[in-house]
Formats: C-alpha cells, sequence, structure tokens
C-alpha cells in the first residue's frame, strides 16, 4: 500500500468512528499554524489527525488560543475557567494514538462545558458567587461519558445565575456573555456561555442544561444545533439542578452531526439517575445510521401555527419561517398545516413551572460531602449573595419547602403528575391522528434582544411543549434576519424518537446550509 493510500484509510477510519489503519509520527513541533479550527468538526478533526496533518496537542492550543485572544479582548465574556490539565491529556492522547493507531469516539475533541456540570478538576459554581470555588468530588455522569471516550474538556462557561434566565447570560461570579454574531446582543440563557463559545469556534462540543430553553434557546441565537433529548434518555446526576423534574442535558454543536455523535456517546442508563432507566433498550448507541440527506424523503411534519402566528411574533422571523417550510417541503417532507392539538391553550397553561428548587439543591449540596460550600438555599438568600434580577426568582424558590411530592398539584415528573401526563397524551394522540412524525415551530419568533432589553417581546416558545411533556426537540439554524441574526427553527418528536430530529434536522441542514461563523471571531493570524 502506498502512502497516499495508507493516509487515505486512517482518515476513512477515523472519520467514521472506527479503529485507526495506521499511527503516523507524532509531530514535536507545538504549533501548526496552517491549520484552521474554525467550523473544525468531530469528523475532520480526526482526518487530519489520522493523516498527520495535526496532533491533538497542536489541535488542542489552536482552540485555547483562540479562546485567549478573542473571548476577553473582544468582550464575549464565554469562558470562565480553563482546564489546567488539557494540554498534559493531548499529550497522553497524542502517545496513545502513536502506540496504538486507535481513536475512541471522541479522541481529542475539545468540549467546553457550561458551568453547572460537575468536574473533579475545576470548580462548579453554577452562576453563583455562593457556590464560588466549589469544587466536586467526582465528574457528572455525562462528562465521564465524553472523557471515556478520550475528549477533552478544555474550559467552562459562563451561565445565568442557578440557570435562572431563559432570556440573558448573567452569573454573579463573571458577569454576562454576549451573542457572538452581535456583541450589543443576548445569548439567550441560561446556557449562553456554551453556545456563544461554540459559535465563536472556541470548542467543538458545548454541554448544556435545559429546562425550559437553555440548549434550545441560545442554539437558536447562536446559529447551532442544540438537542433537548426525552427525559430520562440521559443522567441528569452531577448536573447542579433547577428543576429536577424537567433539567435535561445535552450538546449544542455547529452541525447535526456533530450533536448526534456526541449524543450517541452521552445517552444511556445510570444507576445514580433512576429516571435514566426507562432509556434501556430505547436509546440508540449510535445515531449517524440516521444522517441522510434524502432522510425528509416522507417524513410528516405538523405546522403548529399555535407557536407561530401569534400577536407578538416578529414578522421577518414569519416570513424566514414560511421559507423554512417551503424548504422542508422542496426536500420531501409532506408539511400538515395547519396541525393543531385539540386544547392546546388550556393545556399548556396548566403545566406551569412549579417551584422545588430549594428542595432540588439542597440534594446536590449534600452529594458534594463535607467541602460544600453551604447547605442550603436559605444561606443564599439570607446572605443576599445573588444578582438583584435574580430576586423575583429567588422569592419563587424560597416560596415552597419539603418533598415536591407533598405539593398540591404534585411538583414531579410526567409519570406522577396527571397534568403533564394529559398534555403528553394530547400531543401524542394528535400526532397520531395526523399521522404525524414530528413538530415545527419557532424556537423564538422574535430575534435576539437588546443587551439590557427586558420589555419587548420575546416569542420563546421552548418552555411550551418538551419540559412539560418530556418529549424531545431539537432546534437547528434556519436562517438570519437581514442584519445578521441567527435564527432558530424546532422540530419536536415523539418520546425516544431522537433518531428520527436527527434525521429530520441533518436533510435539511445539508440542503439549506444555513450555518456561518460570526464575523469577527475569524481564523487566528
Amino acid at each position: 500500500m502506498s502512502l497516499r493510500s495508507l493516509l487515505q484509510a486512517c482518515a476513512l477510519a477515523a472519520g467514521i468512528g472506527l479503529i485507526a489503519a495506521c499511527a503516523p509520527p507524532v509531530r514535536t513541533d507545538t504549533a501548526a499554524p496552517d491549520f484552521d479550527v474554525v467550523e473544525l468538526t468531530i469528523t475532520r478533526a480526526h482526518r487530519a489527525i489520522a493523516s498527520g496533518r495535526i496532533n491533538c496537542e497542536q489541535l488542542t492550543r489552536h482552540h485555547l488560543q483562540r479562546i485567549d485572544a478573542y473571548d476577553q479582548p473582544r468582550g464575549l465574556n464565554a469562558i470562565i475557567h480553563i482546564n489546567a490539565g488539557a494540554i498534559d491529556r493531548a499529550r497522553r492522547l497524542d502517545r496513545q494514538f502513536a502506540q496504538t493507531g486507535r481513536m475512541r469516539e471522541l479522541h481529542c475533541i475539545p468540549v467546553i462545558l457550561k458551568d453547572n456540570f460537575d468536574t473533579a478538576d475545576m470548580p462548579t459554581e453554577a452562576g453563583s458567587i455562593a457556590l464560588r470555588g466549589s469544587l466536586p468530588p467526582d465528574d457528572a455522569f455525562m462528562v465521564r461519558r465524553l472523557r471515556a471516550q478520550d475528549a477533552i474538556v478544555i474550559a467552562k462557561s459562563n451561565m445565568g445565575e442557578w440557570a435562572f434566565s431563559p432570556y440573558e447570560t448573567i452569573s454573579s461570579t463573571h458577569g454576562e456573555t454576549r451573542n457572538a454574531y452581535d456583541l450589543e446582543r443576548v445569548p439567550a440563557g441560561s446556557s449562553g456561555g456554551t453556545a456563544s463559545a461554540i459559535a465563536a469556534s472556541f470548542g467543538i462540543i458545548g454541554m448544556g442544561s435545559d429546562t425550559g430553553n437553555s440548549i434550545r434557546g441560545p442554539a437558536s441565537h447562536l446559529a447551532l444545533v442544540g438537542m433537548r433529548s426525552t427525559i430520562g434518555a440521559t443522567s441528569r446526576d452531577g448536573i447542579v439542578p433547577l428543576l429536577s423534574n424537567r433539567d435535561v442535558g445535552g450538546p449544542l454543536t455547529r452541525t447535526v452531526s456533530d450533536a448526534a455523535i456526541a449524543f450517541g456517546v452521552l445517552a444511556g442508563y445510570d444507576a445514580a439517575d433512576p429516571v435514566s432507566a426507562s432509556a434501556r433498550g430505547r436509546v440508540k448507541g449510535d445515531y449517524r445510521p440516521w444522517l441522510q440527506r434524502d432522510g425528509l424523503g416522507g417524513a410528516r411534519l405538523g405546522v403548529l401555527r399555535d407557536l407561530v402566528d401569534t400577536a407578538t411574533a416578529d414578522a421577518e422571523v414569519a416570513q424566514v419561517m414560511e421559507q423554512a417550510i417551503a424548504d422542508l417541503r422542496k426536500a420531501g417532507a409532506v408539511i400538515v398545516d395547519p396541525f393543531d392539538i385539540p386544547d392546546f391553550e388550556q393545556l399548556s397553561n396548566a403545566t406551569g413551572f412549579c417551584s422545588r428548587f430549594r428542595f432540588d439543591l439542597k440534594n446536590y449540596l449534600q452529594s458534594l460531602g463535607d467541602a460544600a460550600p453551604l447547605r442550603s438555599l436559605d444561606e443564599v438568600a439570607d446572605s443576599k449573595r445573588y444578582l438583584p434580577g435574580s430576586a423575583q426568582a429567588m422569592q419563587w424558590a424560597m416560596s415552597v419547602d419539603g418533598d415536591p411530592a407533598a405539593q398540591d398539584p404534585p411538583c414531579v415528573g410526567v409519570d406522577g403528575d396527571p397534568r403533564r401526563h394529559r398534555f403528553l397524551d394530547a400531543v401524542v394522540a394528535a400526532m397520531e391522528s395526523a399521522d404525524i412524525d414530528a413538530i415545527i415551530y419557532p424556537s423564538w419568533n422574535n430575534p435576539p434582544r437588546r443587551i439590557g432589553d427586558h420589555d419587548s417581546p420575546h416569542g420563546n416558545n421552548s418552555p411550551v411543549i418538551a419540559p412539560h411533556t418530556g418529549q424531545p426537540a431539537i432546534t437547528v439554524p434556519m436562517g438570519f434576519t437581514r442584519t445578521g441574526l441567527p435564527l432558530g427553527l424546532q422540530l419536536l418528536a415523539r418520546p425516544f424518537d431522537e433518531h428520527k430530529l436527527f434525521q429530520y434536522a441533518y436533510a435539511y441542514e445539508q440542503a439549506t446550509r444555513h450555518r456561518r461563523p460570526p464575523a469577527g471571531f475569524g481564523p487566528l493570524r
């Protein structure tokens, strides 16, 4: 076999996540100046490593250099902690690859974690000064899964204090994160730090959490792909809770393919989270087989006009949504328009977010052991160690104490809450009646707000269905406003139909190619 053929075999094997066919010599120089990591994907990174064009240490340094050059100098303020062990980890992976010629699924892929994912090697503060310096005893389950596949956690990202706000990302530890596409705009909340960081190519995989919006909202505002999975498809262990009966962790990426690869690593049962027992036999080990360019052929998609034609919807967003519907139809989808859910308004209004943060946080703090910097939310409230903008949320959280199951109605999961179960049954029944595979609507009916604007219509559709019914939903870029602000299309499916969401989102992404990087965060010179 010629050297050229050998390198091609390496690249192909790495690109599809299999054993590499060879291990080229590890480069000893610490920089590869001609290698551009802007918009880099998992597959392209693995092909570059397999071909010897770059090694893991160089790839890691490139991303860290971008953070250093762009984050604070540009006022983005997305990154709050750098992993001091990232380079050593990269060097170990280079030695491992040189010896074995093998790559795991996420070999050397740089990951940025939202500040509420436990890490034993970096503080986990949940955007709160009350948790400043808190060092958990171990990693969150999802973090362990990422590292087991040789991903490198390079940094932690800023988040909204305690994940309270869906509209902006402001922590009491590190201030406000801005939108990488317009620094005068918000990145939504509360995973806005992760979203702006991934949009600016500070990492390849970002991790966020979503109680009502906080993966899909920032994904929409930053032209990213964001997956909120079925409740139970993934573990919540080691994620600082907001409302554990609605919390979901998941990926934010620049492509559907990267999201699918990451999700295949993340999903599955965890004994530490009983709710994830429902994942057994229902999640896929690999979601890539559903990434097909013709994946929309024959798919039946229902346009939920209740979330499209709202009174405060921005006219330009509405126009982009209509174009998205036309593009889906052109790509082979059968569009059912309108798609109606009987008693939708009444059912959705009856499942409001009940207060259990005080209870859930106490359980989380107990998991930290003697090293916990506080024991309860009461200490935070009494000391007033929170942002003025969090006062109303704190009052709401402190208004309820005790076991959430004892509330009337109970503040529990879908199976134990008759209101939520009725809503899920109604949505699924309507989908069955119309033979619908997925429901579509804009993630937000209005563009990203300006920094400090709390009055303009926000148009946030993400909290309306999925958090209450427990269904999976994905956001994918659907275009930009005339001034360059990103907009997102959301697809919602039946429980554990994440594979269908990846299929439809991928086909739409490939047909439209809306994703583009933000100006001002180009290649380093």
